[in-house]
């Protein structure tokens, strides 16, 4: 698996990725699996580089399937699957949130529905999505327009 997440946080074009997908290994939808949340862990931490925008939309979309998932997936020893990914990305919020509100409107509707999937819940994670969500609206707006 590390060759796969390297592949995609080093591709600039689509044809960088041709071959190599995380889908099958750190989530099948709506599956989780074993592997999962240190996965999450090492996206987070991809997030917080400067990454290529299709990249970045990689790891967002992986995300928000392994949010999707999460509920109620327990591991061998019992332990949830969804609470250890859930986890990584409260400790990632903030990037999330900023990069939901610096990237485009397909970035900050994926970040409003890995928050909302993951139950980050709080004050503060409610008033960003509402904000994530709206700013959506707005972008889908003006797109309309143009």
């Amino acid at each position: 698996m590390p060759v796969l997440i390297e592949a995609i946080i080093t591709a600039e074009t689509p044809r960088d990725m041709i071959g190599y997908t995380l889908d099958g290994h750190v989530e099948e939808s709506p599956i989780i699996f074993e592997c999962t949340p240190p996965a999450v862990g090492v996206i987070m931490a991809a997030l917080a580089d400067d990454l290529s925008p299709l990249a970045r939309g990689v790891l967002l979309q992986t995300l928000r399937f392994v949010a999707a998932g999460s509920r109620d997936h327990r591991d061998a020893e019992g332990a949830g699957l969804g609470d250890r990914c859930r986890t990584h990305a409260r400790e990632g919020f903030w990037r999330l949130v900023q990069i939901g509100l610096t990237g485009t409107a397909q970035d900050a509707e994926m970040v409003a529905d890995i928050c909302e999937y993951f139950e980050l819940g709080g004050d503060k994670a409610a008033f960003y999505q509402a904000g994530l969500r709206e700013r959506v609206r707005a972008k889908t707006k003006r797109g309309r327009r143009a």
